[in-house]
């Protein structure tokens, strides 16, 4: 009570002797600094929104125009060619404004248009200078003369010391291919799949819909294109990831470990601390080949963002300036402010507050300690509960504080990490947890939740509709950076710093769930434990060769990569699949992902004659393609994101299309994303070979097929994460992870048959304690 009464700034009561006021000066400090803080937030807000908004340029240009213009005038010349005496003439009169006057005036109104149509001169250049896609398709280290000259001309319409959204305004928007060219391209990507019949069929079908359908759905298409920045990025974002009114924890979630070789102080606590600092610090504008921008939008709602459950669809909720995380802890949900007086608390005060919650000994509300089921069921289920059970009191008030929290903090008492006489089933038991828990104790609606388990090891659990994978990814590795090498604790294993013994205690949140309520959680749970138990999750760290050796056969590693997923898989199955692999298109302003189709006539071809002579020119051949493809769907001229949004314009006419309707049915039966990662460049994974994470992972897509994530990590690793379901006869994570590391040593030998086989070296490492 305490607590609470600390949070009244004043209150007073009526007597008979009068009023009986009483204030609290601290709360009245609290909110006054608050609100400090919120107007000094506003300020920065706003000069950023100025800079990135007259960005290649900046504001102190406009002075230097000014000047220029004014000292012209001073020598009797007129730039302006009488536009500066035009604007004199249409001033109003003013008695006390001298002549001079109105011409220093009017010269300075001139001078800011003339300023304004620059800026928008060089946004415009470099808008169509960021169009040229030409230099993707180039050899790698051989540059043409054309592309040396872009090259140059964006550095110098980019400006300097870009802004995180500097480039937001200059980036071209996402084309719309022609259909002929997305119907080839359909066409040929599933031939490798198809017997004779089935493909003359559906050439039909392909045929049918050009001439006729096709088009009148491409001209809606392109009408909407002029109403939305990219209608290719928002249309699948609604109807793939929030109209999904099964579980999501499974197949719209991605996870990620932090380093599996390092075992950190036992005070766990005290390695939460480092969440917020390394932030402020991160270099978030991202460049490829150091002159080309990627889109910025989706960190917009990395923080203070929640998915709301919907009867009709799920809406994503962004709100600003949160200044508190919640955490829970064995079934107790707590409110913690990470500002204090307008700053930031220290990695140690942070340390000190948690501390505080682990020490709380006041048990769950009731129905409090799986609440969070609510989020892991179905969707509609929860959408009711919440307008019925969630939508007034304290019920209302615990939820607001959950959905606009900054992020959500799960202290779960299980230990987790390589450990114990199998630390490889044990790292596998490691990414099973982080992508779902128990089901009940993340609030999976959250952005991303970050993990911690009892003896240290942590991870982060990420929701997928906001954003996709490589935006968090790179800001998790960059904190564990910060964390490893800047942060730092004492000898006794707690953070450095010095805390201060006025803080609040955290807020635990209070609820009243009735029993109807109880009794919905408990539905919600039993269905999201029965899909969790049927996932089967297999990491491991393939250690005998990476990215170096594949580079000296002057080959793609991804190239390399999904060509062994496609021979493990036909080995596997003894088949060809569809096949995902996502590419980013965050080369056009809000782009997001594009599929490859990674199995095509090369890779079949290939595949099929991997014993035969010709195996390693048509294996090249099968990299080209892929490579080809590859950027393609980086460069907007993918296939499955214009298929769909030609697939929703036909439901929004009330048409139907056989052949759009064939082309969204079929499975993914192999799901395969890259996983971007930086680590290379803030560790050395040859001296220090202990700060290498397995990176992250993600459930399968078909109930028959697997979902395979990778990543690249130096020279010499390439980590894998491999999931299926249990309840599938014909899949096997395992059995699969065989085939990828045998297909591996497979193609190396191909490409490089007189070089000897790389010594196996020993999957499970001895951890590494980090020193204090």
């Amino acid at each position: 009570m305490a607590e609470a009464h600390q949070a009244v700034a004043f209150q007073f009561t009526v007597t008979p002797e009068g009023i009986d006021l009483q204030m609290s000066h601290q709360a009245l400090t609290e909110i006054y600094l608050s609100g400090m803080r919120s107007w000094k937030k506003r300020i920065i807000r706003l000069k950023n929104s100025v800079i990135t908004g007259v960005y290649p340029a900046s504001p102190s240009s406009w002075l230097f125009v000014v000047i220029a213009i004014l000292a012209t005038m001073y020598t009797r010349s007129d730039p302006s060619m009488g536009l500066i005496a035009k604007i004199q003439e249409h001033l109003p009169v003013s008695q006390s404004m001298s002549t001079q006057c109105q011409a220093v005036v009017s010269a300075v109104l001139f001078s800011t248009m003339l300023w304004l149509l620059l800026i928008f001169t060089m946004r415009l250049c470099l808008k169509q200078l960021l169009s040229y896609h030409r230099w993707m398709f180039e050899q790698h280290g051989k540059m043409s003369n054309t592309t040396k000259v872009w090259v140059a001309l964006v550095r110098i319409f980019s400006g300097r010391k870009p802004l995180l959204y500097s480039y937001q305004g200059s980036l071209p928007n996402l084309p719309v291919p022609a259909i002929k060219d997305t119907v080839k391209r359909y066409l040929e990507s599933v031939r490798p799949l198809m017997d004779d019949t089935k493909y003359e069929r559906m050439t039909k079908l392909a045929e049918e819909f050009e001439s006729s359908l096709g088009n009148r759905l491409q001209w809606y298409l392109k009408l909407k294109v002029l109403s939305l920045t990219n209608v290719y990025s928002l249309l699948p974002t609604h109807f793939c990831f929030l109209l999904y009114f099964i579980p999501t924890f499974l197949y719209l979630f991605f996870s990620y470990h932090p380093f599996c070789f390092i075992s950190f102080p036992p005070l766990f606590l005290a390695h939460t601390s480092f969440l917020y600092w390394p932030i402020p610090l991160y270099p978030a504008q991202w460049l490829l080949r150091s002159a080309v921008p990627c889109c910025s939008y989706q960190f917009e709602r990395m923080f203070d963002t929640c998915r709301i459950p919907g009867t009709l669809t799920d809406t994503v909720q962004h709100w600003q300036d949160s200044d508190y995380i919640v955490v829970y802890h064995r079934g107790r949900y707590f409110r913690l402010r990470v500002y204090q007086a307008g700053r930031l608390l220290s990695p140690r005060e942070i340390e000190f507050q948690i501390q505080r919650i682990l020490d709380d000994p006041s048990p769950p509300c009731k129905g409090e300690a799986k609440l969070g089921a609510l989020t892991a069921g179905d969707r509609i289920p929860w959408a009711k509960a919440r307008m019925k059970y969630f939508s007034s009191g304290v019920n209302k008030r615990s939820l607001d504080c959950i959905e606009k929290a900054a992020f959500f903090v799960a202290l779960d008492d299980d230990e987790q990490g390589m450990m114990g006489d199998d630390p490889a089933a044990s790292l596998d038991r490691y990414a099973k947890s982080l992508l779902h828990g128990k089901c009940y104790d993340r609030w999976f609606d959250k952005s991303f939740s970050v993990v911690y388990y009892k003896n240290g090891k942590n991870g982060i659990n990420a929701e997928h509709s906001w954003a996709d994978a490589p935006v968090l990814s790179h800001l998790w590795e960059f904190t564990l950076a910060f964390d490893s090498f800047q942060l730092g604790y004492n000898a006794e294993g707690h953070c450095k710093g010095d805390v201060d013994s006025s803080l609040p205690r955290p807020q635990k949140l209070s609820w009243e769930i009735p029993p109807e309520c109880e009794e919905q959680i408990s539905q919600s749970l039993a269905v999201a434990q029965a899909l969790a138990d049927d996932v089967d999750f297999h990491v491991f760290p393939f250690q005998d060769f990476g990215k170096g050796k594949i580079k000296k056969c002057r080959v793609s590693p991804d190239a390399f990569i999904q060509m062994a997923l496609q021979l493990a898989y036909y080995r596997d199955q003894k088949r060809f699949c569809l096949t995902y692999e996502a590419s980013m298109t965050r080369l056009f302003r809000e782009g997001r992902t594009e599929t490859v189709r990674s199995c095509t006539n090369e890779s079949r071809a290939f595949v099929q004659a991997f014993d035969a002579d010709v195996c390693s020119r048509l294996f090249r051949t099968a990299l080209e393609k892929h490579q080809l493809l590859y950027r393609l769907a980086m460069t907007g001229a993918g296939i499955d994101r214009h298929l769909f949004c030609l697939y929703v314009v036909s439901k929004y006419l009330g048409v139907e299309s056989p052949f759009l309707k064939e082309v969204l049915s079929e499975p993914w039966r192999l799901s395969t994303s890259q996983t971007p990662v930086q680590l290379s460049e803030m560790f050395d994974p040859v001296n220090h070979p202990e700060y290498v994470s397995p990176g992250g992972g993600f459930g399968p897509v078909a109930d028959d097929g697997y979902g395979v994530s990778y990543c690249v990590v130096g020279d010499c690793m390439i980590n894998f994460h491999i999931s299926c379901k249990r309840s599938c006869p014909v899949t096997d994570t395992h059995k699969f992870g065989a085939q990828i590391r045998k297909a591996l040593h497979d193609l190396l030998q191909l490409l490089s048959p007189t070089q000897k086989e790389p010594s196996k070296v020993e999957e499970s490492r001895p951890e590494v304690k980090k020193d204090l």
